[in-house]
């Protein structure tokens, strides 16, 4: 959200954030991943939630950061329809591309967060251009 802001459109999104397991559900955001995000003069407080069935019709897009997670989105999918809003982050990666996933540094250490900050970066730049250049989702 923070660079839709930057670039003066923020308004005209409402992004979540969801897992596709309990596992965390409650739980603050890795401090790992809160010090990069601090370094880059970013602030998150909110907490871990799951995925849930009506998120198919609140959003527009479903956007998986890993390729199981858009399988898992994939079979809870109630429609046609809600499938097609569902696509992997790093398709709007220059670097990415089909099929790309982001890695998950959990198991790393510093310089991991780093790099995935950076991979989310990029993509979103990538997302956000798309959208307000009227981008549809591909079928």
């Amino acid at each position: 959200m923070e660079l839709a802001r930057q670039r003066m459109t923020g308004h005209r999104y409402r992004l979540d954030s969801a897992g596709t397991s309990a596992g965390h559900v409650g739980e603050p955001p890795d401090w790992r991943m809160l010090r990069v995000a601090s370094r880059h003069g970013l602030h998150y407080d909110g907490r871990a939630r799951q995925f849930r069935s009506e998120d198919f019709t609140q959003f527009d897009w479903i956007i998986a950061m890993d390729r199981h997670n858009r399988d898992d989105l994939l079979a809870l999918s109630p429609s046609p329809e809600s499938r097609r809003k569902i696509r992997l982050l790093r398709e709007f990666d220059p670097f990415g591309g089909a099929g790309a996933s982001v890695p998950d540094p959990y198991y790393g250490g510093m310089d991991g967060f780093e790099e995935v900050y950076q991979m989310i970066l990029r993509s979103c730049q990538g997302l956000l251009d798309r959208l307000e250049s009227g981008g549809e989702l591909a079928s």
